[in-house]
């Protein structure tokens, strides 16, 4: 995947009269500006190499048979064999106060159909592209100098993301963990706490696979973003239509590949998380016993992840979706500025100094206010002589068709033709919020005894 001795582009010589001292020059001469960027492709081939070493602990990177088969035979140890016979082997058949069978098994048999989802899409992805293609940071496909250090803040962005959701979530479920063994007693103490230590290990396993792979996406999602910014600030250093356009193309292309990829993950994950939110409501309507956070606590971190997870991927392709949109109305703006100003200086040229005066100043004060966000501003562009008039029309027409194309292409990540957008998003978002609440108002109860 990673390659760390894949060279960097090769930058141009430094001194092109030289021919004499080849050796001099490429051995002991060194420009700071070449060492700089050999300095920032170290730092991004190393952010890559720690992302994959991570991704291969959990079970992602399966570019080989034997990889494949380890990754899949401990998922299945851990994550389903080590829990299911903690919990048929030592169970408490006269402690229903504090433990239920059956809803533990439920939950474990959904963190594991997410998990199982998460692992056998991304890891197949992994192995198909490799972690730069898989990313769009390989040197053909977005590796540009100026987006390195974007990316490796990114890298590391999501670092502190899995953190800042697993920790909570791990201390939740280790705080139910001990209060449930201090209820529930064994033979010996040394039994209670493997059995704590294996639950735990089984859901955090479990647990950061849903995560990581949310993540990844929304990392996918975060990279594009870079470039959909930069393209907002495009418009501040060309004026050719074709530019734009070319450099549309290739995001939009890279937004095509992106929801191809993921599509069958994002429906996969919301159908699981879904399905497994009425298989709880279903065995909480049909519980006749009293539900505590003891006994049926599980149920809220269990569900905390799985909305979590999707709540992050979401939230990704609906951000990038948006971006994506919003660029047909940043053109038009830019057409409009454009045109009126042209507009403005071939009526100037026929009246007096004083209205010229005017007219340029406010074409410029229009100008100023505008470049104060750099996703809003425009190009100054000058004004047509005689001879340009002629061209002007063609220049016009250009434009409007640029803002036509953006209108009517406006791209985004989809699942199989719908656009995950703000209102998908919305009826995602409550159908979610209503099963959680319900199930949250069910679990979280404490006796009073």
């Amino acid at each position: 995947m990673a390659d760390p001795h894949t060279k960097t582009e090769d930058l141009p010589p430094l001194h092109p009269n030289t021919t004499t001292t080849p050796l001099l020059d490429s051995n002991h001469t060194h420009h700071p500006e070449e060492q700089g960027l050999e300095i920032k492709d170290t730092q991004l081939d190393q952010t890559l190499q720690k992302l994959e070493a991570f991704l291969t602990l959990l079970g992602f990177n399966q570019t080989c048979i034997f990889s494949c088969i380890l990754s899949w035979f401990a998922f299945v140890i851990i994550g389903v064999l080590l829990p299911v016979l903690v919990l048929v082997i030592f169970n408490c058949s006269d402690c229903d106060k504090f433990q239920i069978e059956g809803f533990e098994l439920v939950i474990v048999g959904s963190q594991a159909c997410l998990a199982a989802v998460s692992l056998l899409c991304l890891s197949h992805n992994l192995r198909k592209y490799g972690i730069r293609r898989f990313l769009f940071v390989d040197r053909y496909t977005g590796h540009m100098v100026r987006f390195r250090n974007d990316y490796i803040n990114q890298i590391k962005g999501s670092f502190r993301l899995l953190l800042w959701w697993s920790l909570p979530c791990l201390l939740l479920k280790t705080i139910r963990e001990v209060v449930r063994m201090l209820y529930v007693h064994h033979d010996s103490w040394w039994l209670s706490v493997s059995i704590l230590l294996a639950l735990v290990l089984s859901w955090t396993y479990a647990s950061t696979i849903t995560l990581t792979a949310s993540i990844l996406f929304h990392l996918v999602c975060n990279l594009q973003v870079i470039h959909f910014e930069d393209y907002g600030r495009l418009l501040e250093r060309e004026s050719d239509v074709l530019v734009f356009m070319e450099e549309h193309i290739r995001l939009r292309y890279h937004l095509s590949k992106i929801s191809h990829r993921f599509r069958i993950f994002l429906l996969l994950q919301f159908l699981v998380v879904t399905s497994s939110q009425f298989v709880t409501l279903f065995e909480v309507t049909g519980y006749s016993g009293k539900i505590t956070f003891i006994n049926g606590g599980d149920f809220a971190v269990s569900t905390i992840v799985q909305v979590v997870g999707i709540i992050i991927s979401l939230h990704a392709a609906t951000r990038i979706s948006h971006r994506a949109q919003a660029l047909a109305s940043l053109a038009s703006r830019w057409h409009a500025l454009v045109t009126s100003s042209s507009n403005d200086s071939s009526h100037n040229r026929n009246s007096n100094s004083t209205g010229n005066l005017e007219a340029a100043n406010t074409i410029n004060s229009l100008h100023l206010s505008y470049s104060e966000s750099d996703l809003e501003s425009c190009d100054y562009v000058s004004m047509p002589t005689n001879t340009q008039l002629a061209s002007y029309m063609s220049s016009y027409h250009r434009r409007q068709a640029f803002v036509m194309y953006l209108q009517t292409n406006a791209g985004g990540i989809t699942i199989f033709g719908w656009t995950v957008d703000r209102a998908l998003l919305n009826t995602i978002f409550f159908i979610e919020l209503s099963l959680i609440t319900f199930v949250l108002g069910k679990t979280i109860v404490f006796s009073s005894t």
